[in-house]
């Protein structure tokens, strides 16, 4: 088929793009590597391209229990990031809990719901936090599994439901999959598949789940094991492909995975994180091609219309076209000693910056919530500049 109708493809920057930090994500999954400094485009080249704006973010103390939200506190600074029409506010002070509230690590997701309610996952007994439209907190939900680390919201006739990958739950069940109303009703669980092979409970580390065009569901053994699982929507092991490995149709981190409408035919997309790049599936299994290669570890995918926001462990998060050249780059953070840094205390990130950039979500207002992964937690909320 035609490129510009199907899959088009990019290459994202240069070959020789650096191994990036130690990934404290996952200790026993990466080993140690070291940062070069030729694997980094030449900054003041690409800011003067991508006129970015000098910005801030809100950047919160170490966790406690206090009104505001690790990482949004308010300020009186215009904050601003982004370049052109993907040019951005930072909304100060959004996400505000009730006093005595702690946020917990933040190593998850996020979506909102048909209302626009927002979902935010903690890494801790906060659970999945739920606030409205406007930033204000309604509720905490799923407390049983404090540590959610991907949310899909999929609708199903008149009923919403989250898909979620779960890695500690309770005391007898970690690493699950489950599905569950927007309330925190859970009505399914998917554990490892006997078909699976595995000789070890550790194995089975999943990192994401989406649901095909067929209500299938896909599973991603991202720390673990890099295969893709498709089970019916029933919870029927199926099928699985993928595995370890640099080539094409193999994964090194198969961490999030995304359902691409872009283009005619619906397309599963993976992050292949160490191998830093995104791929595309059919919903049979079989590899259709890379979709752009050289990132910052690509964690997580969100789409708005012919646009793709993805967000990079590396402390930045980048804006694909339906062509998948990158239009814009936000929070992009030039302190690498952050990058991908889990211990660094949110008030140590510069305004406007992030530092390990997690997880991902854009509304249909074009608003983009951003998550980093970091051990007190820290989320912005950014709303597209008004000229």
């Amino acid at each position: 088929p035609p490129r510009s109708t199907l899959f088009p493809y990019t290459t994202l920057f240069r070959s020789d793009w650096g191994a990036g930090t130690t990934d404290r994500e996952e200790y026993a999954m990466n080993p140690k590597q070291s940062r070069t400094e030729n694997g980094v485009i030449d900054r003041r080249s690409f800011l003067a391209v991508t006129g970015v704006a000098a910005l801030a973010t809100v950047a919160g103390p170490r966790a406690r229990a206090a009104t505001a939200l690790p990482g949004a506190e308010e300020t009186t600074m215009k904050v601003q990031t982004g370049n052109g029409e993907w040019t951005y506010d930072v909304v100060s002070g959004w996400g505000q809990l009730p006093a005595g509230t702690a946020f917990g690590g933040t190593h998850g997701a996020i979506t909102t719901d048909q209302n626009g309610n927002v979902y935010v996952s903690t890494q801790s007994e906060t659970g999945i936090l739920v606030y409205s439209p406007d930033g204000v907190f309604k509720t905490s939900i799923a407390k049983e599994y404090p540590e959610v680390h991907s949310i899909f919201h999929a609708q199903e006739g008149a009923d919403e439901y989250l898909y979620t990958t779960v890695q500690k739950g309770t005391p007898r069940e970690n690493w699950l999959f489950v599905k569950m109303k927007t309330d925190g009703t859970v009505v399914q669980k998917i554990t490892a598949p006997p078909q699976a092979g595995f000789k070890a409970p550790n194995e089975w580390r999943i990192t994401a789940a989406v649901t095909g065009p067929d209500g299938s569901i896909f599973i991603a053994n991202g720390y673990g094991d890099s295969r893709i699982f498709r089970f019916d929507k029933n919870g029927e092991y199926r099928a699985s492909y993928g595995g370890k490995g640099t080539t094409d149709g193999l994964f090194n981190c198969s961490h999030g995975l995304a359902v691409d409408t872009r283009y005619d035919q619906p397309l599963l997309l993976v992050c292949d994180r160490e191998n830093r790049r995104l791929c595309h599936f059919d919903f049979d299994g079989k590899y259709v091609g890379t979709v752009t290669q050289h990132m910052r570890r690509p964690c997580q995918v969100s789409f708005h219309g012919d646009d793709a926001v993805v967000s990079e462990l590396e402390g930045r998060v980048t804006i694909l076209d339906r062509d998948n050249v990158p239009v814009a780059f936000l929070g992009d953070n030039p302190q690498k000693t952050q990058w991908a840094n889990y211990q660094v205390p949110p008030a140590d990130v510069a305004p406007g910056l992030f530092s390990a950039a997690h997880g991902c979500y854009i509304d249909q207002q074009a608003n983009i919530y951003v998550s980093d992964w970091n051990r007190t937690g820290r989320v912005t909320k950014l709303v597209r500049t008004r000229t």
